[in-house]
């Protein structure tokens, strides 16, 4: 069920509601506008990832500043989206089953929208879907470029595939998703280098079999906040599809030459207990900050660090007793992963100068169908 929200407008920091979802407005718009400029020079558009935000309020924040959509991980997403009056949304994921299929298609109906497939099976059935729906749906074929997770190999296999698409009747080859995910938290920036430039190479190869073959690759998508500037000026990248920039994670942060924003998502907690004498808990455990990124950081506050977390309770040492925050103190806390920890809320707590400015819904939180 949801919750309710956590504040008001107009409530001073301070007197939120904890655990919560903290968005600081300023530094959320900065990052925004900051994404815009960096890539405006190199001609490539941006269709931000919503699975980090997971709310139609962000994504059209996102569009008034240039981005041509979004991107989505699942039907359910894109559902949420489409309803929020956002007019383009890109599946960048396989989808299998009659009945997401048919959902869809039926988005197909109020707004532009385009799937991943690596599978002649799968193109077959997004096919059946978009024929029982009557509309024409866009087909991105996913290659491998390096993470091995999803894709077929680039070259000859992807050639194939593009063009049992663009066979269709039902369906148009919309181009190529090539995203480099295992790139984007290589700390050295030597190593980023050369893994989004063996992606860069093996999209810029297939594309060229492509037009010899007679098939026009309208899109090559990916990139990530760790890799965005390198798939910009590669020349073959005409789609990014950072998500994480608009709020900046811990575990970004970590890389050398982190990407160049600012900390804008946190998640705001009380202190709870401080018996003991460089210990104090603060409310937000595991079910509120996600470890698979590592934990969280502590916000301006020197001397002090998130140590470990169970359900409900997070634990911070102080270096020295005099810098143990006090009981009922309010922290922010950075989280190592922005995504997971969005979907552990329902609201967003949008701050501006120590107020509380707005309250967004995590729209498409829990939405995995």
């Amino acid at each position: 069920m949801p919750q309710p929200p956590p504040a008001e407008p107009g409530m001073r920091e301070e007197e939120v509601d904890t655990p919560a979802l903290l968005l600081d407005l300023d530094a959320f718009e900065h990052n925004l506008d900051s994404m815009a400029a960096l890539i405006a020079p190199h001609g490539v558009k941006l269709r931000a990832h919503a699975k980090t935000h997971k709310s139609p309020v962000i994504a059209l924040q996102q569009m008034r500043r240039g981005a041509i959509g979004q991107c989505v991980q699942k039907v359910a997403e894109a559902e949420v989206l489409a309803w929020g009056g956002v007019p383009d949304v890109m599946v960048t994921n396989q989808v299998w089953g009659a009945r997401k299929l048919a959902r869809l298609a039926a988005l197909a109906r109020i707004c532009r929208v385009s799937v991943c497939a690596d599978d002649a099976a799968q193109v077959a059935a997004i096919e059946e879907a978009a024929a029982a729906a009557g509309v024409r749906i866009p087909v991105l074929v996913e290659v491998d470029v390096g993470a091995g997770r999803c894709g077929v190999p680039p070259g000859p296999p992807a050639v194939a595939l593009a063009a049992r698409i663009a066979a269709s009747r039902h369906l148009e080859f919309g181009g190529l998703q090539a995203y480099q995910g295992s790139a984007q938290h290589i700390r050295s920036p030597q190593g980023r280098a050369a893994a989004i430039g063996a992606a860069a190479d093996m999209a810029r190869r297939t594309v060229e079999q492509l037009r010899q073959q007679g098939l026009p690759c309208p899109v090559v998508g990916g990139a990530g906040t760790g890799t965005f500037g390198l798939e910009a000026a590669s020349g073959v990248y005409t789609e990014l599809q950072a998500g994480s920039y608009a709020f900046m994670d811990a575990d970004y942060a970590r890389n050398e030459e982190a990407p160049p924003f600012r900390h804008a998502l946190f998640v705001l907690a009380t202190v709870m207990s401080a018996a003991q004498e460089r210990i104090a808990v603060v409310d937000a455990g595991h079910k509120a900050l996600p470890t698979d990124s590592g934990l969280p950081l502590v916000w301006q506050r020197p001397g002090v660090a998130y140590a470990g977390a169970s359900d409900e309770h997070g634990k911070l040492v102080a270096e020295d007793p005099a810098l143990r925050p006090r009981l009922g103190e309010k922290l922010r806390l950075v989280p190592g992963h922005c995504d997971p920890t969005v979907d552990r809320f329902d609201w967003y707590v949008g701050v501006r100068q120590g107020r509380v400015e707005c309250l967004w819904p995590v729209a498409a939180r829990g939405a995995m169908a």
